[in-house]
């Protein structure tokens, strides 16, 4: 699903303008991206966490140039469905 698609879904269910609606995804997402940024995790009571982690220092290998890199220490965005989320995926969603 795209951003699009979630702005027309949430217009259509709710009845506000597709401007107001995109103009309040736009500033969630800006929110958000903004707070993590500086380091803060994001809870959502029954959908999931936007957390921060944190990945060590590791060797690496450029295969072409037979070659070993050191890749830094740095932290990455990740997210943790809740379980009752995580439960609604696995109840509805087969594997094809």
């Amino acid at each position: 699903m795209t951003k699009a698609e979630i702005v027309t879904e949430i217009a259509n269910k709710t009845g506000i303008e597709k401007i107001v609606v995109q103009a309040t995804v736009e500033a969630l997402m800006e929110t958000m991206k903004s707070s993590m940024v500086n380091g803060k995790n994001i809870y959502l009571r029954g959908f999931g966490t936007f957390l921060l982690k944190k990945r060590a220092e590791k060797l690496g290998r450029i295969i072409s140039k037979n070659t070993a890199v050191v890749i830094p220490a740095h932290t990455v965005p990740a997210f943790k469905p809740s379980k009752e989320f995580a439960n609604a995926v696995k109840s509805k969603v087969k594997v094809k």
